[in-house]
C-alpha cells in the first residue's frame, strides 16, 4: 500500500500549530511501521532556509493554468530515513517564499486561494509522474480539500488515479478556506459544480466543503468532535453536508510523539524525571519561574496556557479569570502567538500583574518544553477543541489540565483522575472548577496521585497510526 500524506505544514519542515505535529508524526510512524509513505508540503521560505542542506531540486518544473494565466514552479525532494526521495515540496517563488505560512497578525494573505490551488494541483502533477501509483491520498484540512474533489472531476479519467482512494481529515471545522466566487476561475473547475450540492457555500467557494464531498472517506481528530460537528452549534454551516456523509465520517484521536515529548530524556529540561521519580518536576518549576518575572514564592500553583491566541482557545474567558486566579495565589504564564487583539490584551494583563502574570509572545520550542514540565496546571478554556495536543503533552509531563469539556478534551481528560473539566462555557463554571484544582494542589497526596495517573496514560501516536492503516485497508476494499 502506497500512502501519500498531503498537508500545508508538517514537522520538522514547517509549523504554525498542531496540524504540523500530527502530519509530521504520522509520517514518522508510518516509516517506522515500514509502510511506503510519501509526504507532500509547500516549500516555504523558512523551510528552504532551515533545510537547505537536505532539500534537493528534482529538476522537474510544473505549469499550472490558473485564471487565464499559467503559473510555474519547481518540485524539490528530500530523503527521510531511506534511500529514495519520500518528501516532495511544491515550490513557487511567487506563492511560498514569504516570511509567514498563511499571513500576518493583521490577516491572511489575500491570495491564499491561488497559493493552495497551485499546491493542490502541483501535488497531483507529481503523483501523475510517479512510476507507481498512489493507493491512498490522505489530505489534511482546507488547504488540500480540492485534491479529493479534483480526483473526482478534473482527474477522473487519468490512469494514475483510477485505483487511488482519498481520505480527508478535518482538523478544525472553524477554518474552511472560504473565498469569493471569482476563485472558481482559479480552480480550473467547471461552473456546474458551483452550487449548493457542490463547492458553493453561501455564494462563495469553500475548499473544506470540496474535501468533504469529494473524499471517499472523512475523518476528524476525536470521537466526540465527530459527533459534535453534525450539530448546528459546532458545524459552522457544514453540519447538513456532514450529516449526509455521516456514515463515511470517523473520529480518530490524535496522539503525540513519545520520543520527542519525554520528560525522562527531554534535552530542554534542566533536570529530567519520570513516573518512578517526579521530583525533577519541582526543579523544572523553579528554573521556569526564574526565567520569568513571576513571584518565586507564590503560595498557589503555577498555571500555564500554551497555544494559538484566538477566540476558539477561550482567550477572553482566560483573561476574565486571571484576576481571580491570582487572588487565589496562582502564578500564570501564557506562551503563544496569534490575533493581534489578544496579544494586546495579554500584554496589558502583564503590565497590571507583573509579578503574577507572564506573557511570552511568539513560540519558543525549548521554552514550551520547560513550560509543560514546570507548570502545575495547564489551562485550556477552549470554546471548542477538535482534539487538542496540549493536554496530552501536559499529562505526559505530569501537568494537570483544567479544561472545557468539549471535543477531544472530553475524550482524553478523566475528571478528578487526570484533570478537571467544566461543562458550561462561563467564568462561573471555570472558577468553580479552578477551585477544585486549588484544593488538589493543597493536598500533596492527591496531587501526586493525579500526576502519576496523568503520566501513566498512553497517548502515543502509534495507536493513531494503526487506526488510520485500518481505515485505509477498509476504504480500498
Amino acid at each position: 500500500m502506497r500512502i501519500a500524506l498531503v498537508a500545508s505544514e508538517a514537522i520538522p519542515f514547517s509549523k504554525t500549530g498542531g496540524l504540523a505535529d500530527v502530519v509530521g508524526t504520522l509520517f514518522k510512524e508510518y516509516r517506522a511501521m515500514k509502510h511506503d509513505v510519501m509526504l507532500f508540503v509547500p516549500l516555504y521560505k523558512k523551510t528552504a532556509e532551515k533545510f537547505n542542506c537536505l532539500i534537493r531540486d528534482s529538476g522537474t518544473e510544473i505549469s499550472i493554468p490558473m485564471a487565464g494565466s499559467v503559473r510555474r514552479g519547481k518540485i524539490y525532494t528530500a530523503i527521510m530515513g531511506g534511500f529514495t526521495p519520500n518528501v516532495y515540496f511544491v515550490g513557487s517563488e511567487d506563492y511560498f517564499l514569504r516570511d509567514e505560512l498563511y499571513g500576518t497578525p493583521s490577516g491572511d494573505y489575500p491570495d491564499n486561494d491561488q497559493r493552495f490551488v497551485f499546491f493542490s494541483r502541483g501535488v497531483l502533477e507529481i503523483c501523475k509522474s510517479l512510476s507507481r501509483p498512489v493507493d491512498i491520498m490522505h489530505c489534511h484540512d482546507w488547504h488540500t480539500g480540492l485534491i479529493p474533489f479534483y480526483m473526482k472531476t478534473l482527474c477522473n479519467q487519468i490512469p494514475a488515479f483510477k485505483k487511488t482512494a482519498s481520505v480527508f481529515t478535518i482538523h478544525n471545522l472553524g477554518y474552511q478556506g472560504i473565498f469569493p466566487p471569482q476563485t472558481m476561475d482559479t480552480t480550473g473547475l467547471d461552473m456546474s459544480v458551483f452550487n449548493p450540492e457542490g463547492i458553493e457555500f453561501f455564494g462563495k467557494v469553500n475548499f473544506l466543503k470540496a474535501g468533504i464531498i469529494g473524499a471517499d472517506l472523512i475523518t476528524t481528530v476525536s470521537k466526540s468532535y465527530a459527533e459534535e460537528i453534525l450539530s448546528p452549534e459546532y458545524g459552522f454551516g457544514l453540519d447538513g453536508v456532514l450529516r449526509k456523509r455521516a456514515s463515511d465520517l470517523v473520529g480518530v484521536l490524535n496522539g503525540i510523539d513519545y520520543t520527542y515529548w519525554d520528560p525522562s530524556t527531554d534535552k530542554f529540561l534542566q533536570r529530567n524525571f519520570d513516573l518512578s521519580d517526579v521530583s525533577g518536576k519541582d526543579s523544572c518549576k523553579k528554573h521556569l519561574v526564574a526565567k520569568t518575572s513571576l513571584k518565586k514564592t507564590a503560595p498557589g500553583p503555577l498555571m500555564c496556557f500554551v497555544g494559538r491566541l484566538s477566540s476558539q482557545k477561550g482567550l477572553d474567558l482566560l483573561a476574565e479569570a486571571v484576576p481571580g486566579l491570582i487572588d487565589h495565589g496562582a502564578n500564570i504564564l501564557v506562551l503563544g502567538k496569534g490575533d493581534g487583539m489578544y496579544q494586546t490584551l495579554l500584554q496589558n494583563l502583564r503590565e497590571r500583574h507583573e509579578n503574577s502574570f507572564f506573557f511570552h509572545t511568539g513560540f519558543d520550542e525549548s521554552f514550551a518544553h520547560l513550560v509543560y514540565a514546570g507548570s502545575d496546571f495547564l489551562l485550556m478554556p477552549s470554546r471548542y477543541e477538535p482534539c487538542g495536543l496540549g493536554q496530552m503533552i501536559a499529562m505526559r509531563y505530569g501537568t494537570i489540565p483544567l479544561a472545557h469539556k468539549t471535543g477531544g478534551l472530553s475524550d482524553t481528560i478523566e475528571e478528578g483522575k487526570t484533570g478537571f473539566l467544566f461543562e458550561e462555557f462561563s467564568l462561573h463554571a471555570f472558577m468553580r472548577t479552578a477551585k477544585q484544582a486549588f484544593k488538589a494542589f493543597g493536598d500533596k497526596t492527591c496531587l501526586l496521585k493525579m500526576i502519576k495517573n496523568a503520566m501513566s496514560r498512553d497517548f502515543s501516536f502509534k495507536k493513531s497510526a494503526q487506526s488510520y492503516i485500518a481505515i485505509y485497508q477498509n476504504v480500498l476494499q
